[in-house]
């Protein structure tokens, strides 16, 4: 069930809780990680530096949407600090082996296409 509050925000929330002072861009409209990277692309324009924040393979699928979309703006991600110690300890395996599946079928689409 979707919350009230758009993800998005819910992540800015958290950066600027933490020690992050920059601006932040958000999407809010989105409903996929697909259609999310193609709205943010307008937002991104003549930056230097692109960082995709969220957990770890959930970032790397995103990485992998903003290569395809747009390789130019794919030569100017960053990494962001995607793993936390202790996050989501009891739901990570999960998470590990169902994202591990997908990032598979994407790198298998990537080398037949």
């Amino acid at each position: 069930m979707r919350g009230a509050t758009p993800e998005a925000d819910l992540l800015a929330q958290a950066l600027r809780e933490g020690s992050w002072r920059s601006r932040i861009l958000l999407e809010r409209e989105s409903t996929t990680t697909w259609e999310n990277i193609a709205s943010a692309r307008a937002l991104v324009g003549d930056l230097d530096a692109i960082s995709i924040c969220s957990n770890g393979l959930h970032a790397e699928k995103a990485r992998m949407y903003l290569r395809r979309q747009d390789p130019d703006l794919g030569t100017r991600l960053v990494l962001a600090d995607d793993y936390r110690f202790l996050e989501m300890t009891l739901l990570k395996p999960v998470f590990a082996v169902v994202g591990s599946i997908k990032m598979r079928q994407l790198r298998r689409t990537d080398t037949q296409g």
